[in-house]
């Protein structure tokens, strides 16, 4: 059986941001490894949060395969100008609330339906 290896990659800014920090607790709440990419520091990663979601939303959580920062498939597509807030697009999400990215991180394998509740 082959195995897909896969890593979170948290797109974030370096100002504070709601968001943001919910994700961030939830990854510590169940020892879930991320790397996180700085969009006010690079302008390439600036550029791929606005193509992805049309806005500059973080955090915008990416399925990627190890050391890579674009998504491990491509992500479902949005209507343009509608909000991701919250939108699963299967390797992306943007801007979830708790129990959204509860439900994401299930989908990929990181936590398991009892951590999803």
């Amino acid at each position: 059986m082959f195995i897909v290896q896969k890593e979170i990659v948290m797109y974030s800014r370096t100002s504070g941001c709601p968001f943001v920090s919910l994700a961030k607790r939830v990854f510590t709440e169940h020892n879930i490894d991320y790397r996180e990419v700085y969009i006010d520091e690079d302008d390439t990663l600036r550029q791929r949060v606005l193509d992805w979601t049309g806005f500059l939303s973080v955090p915008t959580l990416i399925i990627a395969a190890p050391g890579e920062d674009v998504p491990i498939e491509a992500p479902q597509n949005l209507r343009k100008g509608k909000s991701p807030r919250g939108v699963n697009r299967g390797s992306m999400i943007t801007e979830p609330g708790t129990q959204q990215l509860k439900i994401w991180l299930k989908q990929h394998g990181f936590i398991n339906q009892e951590q999803a509740v």
